[in-house]
């Protein structure tokens, strides 16, 4: 499969929804105020968007993959009843400090390792150099550069030496920057 398609590779919690810790149950998911209607101009833009996140949550007992399903079909209904189709949804249970035996591991998948964002390129035929990942810790920057997306924006307040440009993903989407690369790409 060629990879021709452009994707918004996204972070889940502290860029789509506020990051209170450990977002396990439905009523502690928030989105924050802007994003769907960025979601919905870069989907209007050609990206595909695609969730990429860890959650040590599970690995570490905080709450069941069972509780994380319940999550994601959460806001996939949520988003899409503003108008947002995300063309695929990554999550990694694992962590190595975890309590669940079978999720107690390092692995590729868990950012800043790039497994999430390369199974979906394979996936979904997905060019990472025409791509853009948006995340609001250091480690997801790092596994966009792992990965070979050729654009990648931290978030949020600013947590390392790249500081950050954006205070959130709609800023981003409703940037100059990120017009410029949507014409470009």
């Amino acid at each position: 499969m060629i990879a021709t398609e452009r994707a918004l590779f996204l972070d889940r919690d502290g860029v789509l929804n506020f990051d209170s810790g450990y977002v396990g149950t439905i009523d502690r998911f928030e989105i924050i105020p802007g994003v769907a209607d960025a979601l919905v101009k870069a989907m209007r833009l050609g990206y595909r968007l695609i969730v990429v996140t860890n959650q040590s949550g599970i690995a570490r007992g905080y709450y069941t993959a069972a509780d994380y399903v319940r999550v994601e079909r959460h806001m996939v209904a949520v988003f899409a009843a503003l108008g947002v189709q995300f063309t695929g949804i990554y999550h990694c249970p694992h962590h190595p400090d975890g309590v669940v035996p079978d999720l107690a591991f390092a692995c590729d998948c868990r950012k800043p390792g790039p497994g999430l964002l390369l199974q979906a390129c394979a996936d979904h035929a997905i060019d990472p150099l025409r791509s853009i990942m948006v995340g609001d810790r250091p480690s997801d920057l790092a596994a966009g550069k792992a990965a070979g997306v050729g654009h990648r924006f931290l978030i949020g307040k600013p947590t390392s030496a790249e500081g950050a440009a954006f205070v959130s993903l709609a800023d981003l989407i409703d940037s100059a920057t990120f017009e410029a690369m949507a014409r470009s790409a």
